[in-house]
């Protein structure tokens, strides 16, 4: 029979090993100050629970996170492409209106020639027309009370105040 040979190869190193490795982000977190942000952080737990509690209890607070959920709730219905040409559309719309200078377009009013011509630019109404159908939408739902947001945007009523 055939005698087997073994024979043990110890593998090139070819970087730090794990130990190396935690060493080394331990010291880099020491030489940024991490660790003692995170040192002072868990010895004052009391004290900034006690802030964070006092801060979440005001009712400015709550406003706050009850119209960043509204904010959201808003926002998760409108397709990302509708919200990207509407966003870009509106700042384009912002850097004409911050470009305007009243003496460079004349600042008389049109007349009524000017007004009867007005109303003839189909590419003006063509303008126009989104904005009013806005406004349209707008008003009609400034009109509707609303009791809580969340009852209103869900269809279910909430309980408590």
């Amino acid at each position: 029979m055939a005698e087997r040979i073994s024979h043990d190869v110890t593998p090139p190193k070819v970087g730090p090993d794990a130990h190396e490795e935690l060493e080394q982000l331990l010291q880099t977190l020491h030489e940024h100050g991490v660790l003692r942000l995170a040192n002072d952080v868990v010895g004052a737990n009391t004290r900034i629970a006690s802030v964070v509690v006092d801060g979440l209890g005001k009712e400015s607070t709550l406003n706050a996170i009850q119209n960043l959920a509204v904010l959201g709730m808003m926002l998760s219905e409108i397709p990302p492409e509708r919200f990207y040409r509407v966003a870009f559309a509106l700042k384009e719309a912002l850097d004409k209106v911050g470009q305007h200078r009243p003496d460079e377009h004349g600042g008389d009013a049109p007349g009524v020639s000017g007004a009867y011509r007005m109303l003839n630019d189909d590419e003006l109404w063509r303008a126009v027309a989104p904005l009013v159908d806005g406004l349209k939408a707008f008003a009609e739902r400034l009109d509707r009370p609303v009791d809580k947001p969340v009852s209103d945007y869900y269809g279910k009523p909430t309980s408590g105040p």
